[in-house]
């Protein structure tokens, strides 16, 4: 990036600091054994210093009581939009914290798109790969096009690798809908029994978090008389 991006005035700030591990325009970047040593050790610890912030990230809720949140900060999701307009806000910390685990940039949110996520289920617990959970999406769903729920791996935030799929969606062939016109979606290593086309397959030595979209959210979402429950944890 910085060889074939040009320094914008808000960049400047990082010039230096990229120099100082040998990150410069017009010059490879070629770092010795010891320095790779150094720069591997300081993923580490950046990860390690994430990870609480990002934990906070959840702490308000989108409905109260339960456990979905917009999955950035106020101060980051308005910075972001104005394309960091504010001469006197520049969200460094929450600006790095979010692109550790959203790999895109939203420009009008909630106009389009909107994003909740979980990384707890109702009693409050991480979710875990080896255990079953249930999403009940109620019936009606304020949406103009389509939702979708997908499972990411909790230590990369990346799609967990090796699965047969990694979400489900309104739009998915042969998902069952109940008689109340909600659905149920399965979290877990083994599908339910019949439920293959609800289920989204979790791997059972790790960790996951879930991204519920909505594209076209429509009033009844914003004004909260149509609410996404928690997951629930069913074994």
């Amino acid at each position: 990036m910085v060889q074939t991006e040009p320094w914008l005035d808000r960049d400047r700030a990082m010039i230096d600091q990229l120099k100082s591990i040998g990150i410069e325009k017009g010059k490879p970047f070629n770092p010795d054994a010891a320095t790779q040593d150094i720069l591997k050790q300081a993923v580490l610890e950046a990860h390690a210093w994430f990870q609480p912030l990002y934990e906070n990230v959840f702490a308000q809720p989108f409905n109260e009581g339960n456990h979905w949140a917009f999955p950035a900060s106020a101060e980051f999701a308005k910075a972001i939009q104005s394309n960091y307009a504010d001469p006197e806000i520049y969200p460094v910390d929450t600006r790095g914290l979010t692109y550790t685990f959203v790999f895109f940039s939203a420009k009008h949110i909630g106009a389009g798109q909107y994003y909740l996520m979980a990384i707890n289920d109702k009693a409050g617990k991480p979710f875990n790969g080896a255990s079953s959970y249930r999403l009940n999406v109620p019936a009606n769903a304020p949406v103009t096009l389509y939702w979708s729920a997908t499972a990411y791996d909790r230590s990369t935030h990346a799609l967990i690798r090796n699965m047969q799929w990694p979400s489900r969606s309104s739009l998915t062939t042969g998902l069952e809908k109940n008689p109340d016109g909600s659905v149920d979606i399965y979290f877990g290593p083994k599908a339910p029994a019949g439920k293959e086309s609800n289920w989204i397959p979790t791997d059972a030595k790790g960790k996951f978090e879930v991204l519920f979209r909505l594209y076209g959210p429509q009033k009844p979402f914003f004004d909260k008389t149509w609410k996404l429950p928690d997951i629930q944890k069913v074994q």
